[in-house]
């Protein structure tokens, strides 16, 4: 059976766990994510930060033990 991905903050984070958990679930790097990021951030007149915390609030946390 397939098992269901749910998108969740990570615990390997550095500031919320928001960019980790985006690659975890996608199966990326978590560095390219992060950079990435940064970027965009830069590029859209910061409201890549409004973002984070936009989905730092909804992105339930990973629960100890999984994943």
């Amino acid at each position: 059976m397939m098992e269901k991905k749910q998108l969740t903050r990570s615990n390997n984070r550095m500031i919320a766990g928001v960019c980790s958990g985006i690659a975890d679930y996608f199966g990326w790097d978590v560095t390219l994510v992060r950079i990435l990021y940064v970027l965009a951030t830069f590029f859209t007149a910061f409201s890549g930060g409004i973002v984070y915390l936009i989905l730092w609030v909804i992105m339930p946390e990973r629960r100890r033990g999984e994943g």
